[in-house]
């Protein structure tokens, strides 16, 4: 490959960073994006996920800095689920060995449109901990911390997408708290894998450091956008991630045969 091939493939790809941070900083699933554009581009899978990693994982650091600073983390919650949320990983990545991945695509499959159903129905939304019982605290949230956890060790697609609508629906936090808050178990997740991915030198860094940067700048105004306009604008974003998930395993799992 030409020095002048790379340039044009570096700027495709980070034009694609940046909409897959603006998304994922939002309503999670921005790896729906990312990651077919770095196999189109023909970099090995594990290559192109563990530069998807190393890149998706700075811009979530970004994002959460961003909820942070405006307040938008319940901490006791991201605190109570962190340990869960590594253990679910750790479990659901061995697990993955017993399962074919096939049969868990299709099963989520016809579990997506439940989940855009479910991102749509009103609810009373809580922002402070003194709305939350100890139910909630330390039933609910180890339980989804964990399995989706597991979700995203054993499977993965969208995992921060059901994070924030489990937070939504089962707790009864507002969208933006569900997204900020679920930014601190993406990154947990997403930080331990590009390490593992590095150190296995599965990590193009060369092609990984511009879709960093523009995968920072995505998240940053994705965040951004979130704080400022509110629950209205995650929602959106969030049935456009479902959408685009169920589309993409609907064609792997059912229509490319």
């Amino acid at each position: 490959m030409s020095d002048s091939d790379f340039l044009i493939i570096a700027i495709v790809l980070s034009a694609v960073s940046f909409l897959a941070g603006f998304v994922d900083s939002i309503a999670g699933g921005g790896g729906l994006l990312l990651l077919p554009a770095l196999l189109l581009a023909g970099l090995p899978p594990q290559t192109a996920l563990g530069t998807n990693k190393f890149a998706s994982s700075i811009g979530t650091a970004v994002a959460l800095a961003n909820f942070v600073r405006n307040k938008k983390v319940i901490w006791k919650i991201a605190i109570i689920g962190l340990g869960f949320s590594l253990a679910g990983g750790m479990i659901g990545s061995e697990a993955v060995l017993l399962f074919k991945n096939e049969t868990v695509g299709k099963i989520i499959t016809f579990l997506l449109p439940l989940a855009v159903i479910g991102s749509l129905i009103p609810r009373k939304e809580r922002v402070t901990v003194q709305e939350f019982s100890s139910v909630d605290f330390y039933i609910k949230v180890p339980l989804i911390a964990f399995l989706l956890g597991f979700y995203d060790g054993f499977f993965g697609p969208g995992a921060g997408s059901f994070l924030i609508i489990a937070l939504y629906l089962l707790i009864g936090l507002d969208l933006v708290y569900a997204s900020g808050t679920a930014k601190v178990f993406n990154l947990a997740s997403c930080a331990s894998a590009a390490v593992i991915f590095f150190m296995e030198g599965k990590v193009l860094i060369l092609l990984g450091l511009p879709l960093a940067l523009a995968n920072i700048a995505g998240n940053f105004f994705g965040s951004t956008l979130a704080i400022k306009i509110g629950s209205r604008v995650v929602r959106i974003f969030l049935v456009f991630s479902l959408v685009v998930l169920f589309i993409s395993l609907l064609w792997k799992y059912f229509l490319s045969k």
